[in-house]
């Protein structure tokens, strides 16, 4: 009887708290300007290829760094391809790479930190080897990789998502660890109930929230380090455009044409903000001591 309480009272927690979240975006005006800026980035990118946009690879060499105009919003490039639908086209890619990577990266990480901080035998080797990896820089990590395996899109969300599970490992095994001594978990083992089941039922509920929350942080950071990986040329290949490489390419001609390089810079800057306006609402909301100050 007490177990089934228990069960119910995690329901009712998650009903709760995707009400307070609903909540927050009426009382939290930050947060919703994230969420609306991150929803026109994401629907302008993915929208771009049907809103009658210039090829972003047609290479017209007569109409080469020309400044903005009624025919090109942002002006063209030093091989006369429009620059606006080539930084909206840059932001599928992007976009594209942190989601993948926050996704990835949680659930490896939830995985693992579920197995890691519940059953004891594994814990030491396991974050012994999370260790190892957090000890190496991301962004260096994340270029060897890169540099070993060769420059594609699928390459790079493979490089970022290897640096960022480690996180992902020891903020779920600190949630597991809390709650594998309460009485319910307790008392779930003294009934003989299986491992998994008690994982997934008892302390799974409980890991969500926070990881959420660290999803969108990785989701900005992963966002940010393909720029860097594009901009050295360890990124996406010069083919597919990305707001890395087009500032990459354009680096030269900034002082003859500096939209080249604000215009990705500022659509990147602008969904990194979104992302962490986003993530920190949901955090003010998640979080029962954000809660109470409020």
């Amino acid at each position: 009887m007490s177990l089934q309480v228990q069960e119910l009272s995690f329901g009712a927690r998650l009903r709760h708290r995707i009400g307070v979240v609903a909540d927050s975006f009426r009382r939290n005006p930050t947060m919703l300007f994230g969420v609306a800026v991150l929803t026109l980035m994401a629907a302008s990118a993915f929208l771009a290829p049907w809103l009658g946009l210039p090829d972003p690879m047609q290479q017209t060499p007569r109409e080469r760094l020309n400044p903005p105009s009624s025919e090109a919003l942002f002006g063209t490039d030093m091989y006369g391809r429009d620059l606006f639908s080539r930084v909206l086209h840059g932001g599928q890619v992007s976009l594209v790479v942190g989601l993948s990577v926050a996704a990835l990266a949680t659930s490896i990480g939830l995985f693992i930190g579920l197995i890691s901080g519940f059953i004891r035998s594994v814990d030491a080797v396991i974050m012994r080897l999370m260790d190892a990896l957090m000890s190496i820089p991301s962004i260096l990590l994340a270029i060897a990789l890169v540099a070993l395996w060769g420059s594609s899109v699928q390459n790079v969300i493979l490089a970022l998502t290897i640096p960022e599970v480690p996180r992902v490992v020891r903020l779920v095994r600190s949630v597991v660890l809390m709650l594998r001594d309460q009485l319910y978990v307790q008392a779930a083992i003294a009934c003989g109930t299986s491992t998994p089941r008690i994982l997934v039922r008892h302390i799974l509920p409980n890991t969500i929230p926070p990881l959420i929350v660290q999803a969108t942080y990785i989701c900005a950071q992963a966002v940010i380090f393909e720029a860097y990986l594009s901009f050295v040329g360890a990124g996406t290949p010069p083919e597919i455009p990305s707001w890395g490489n087009i500032m990459a390419e354009g680096r030269m001609f900034f002082f003859q044409t500096a939209g080249i390089i604000l215009y990705p810079g500022a659509f990147l800057a602008l969904t990194v903000f979104a992302i962490n306006t986003f993530g920190d609402g949901l955090r003010d909301a998640l979080d029962p001591r954000m809660q109470r100050r409020v």
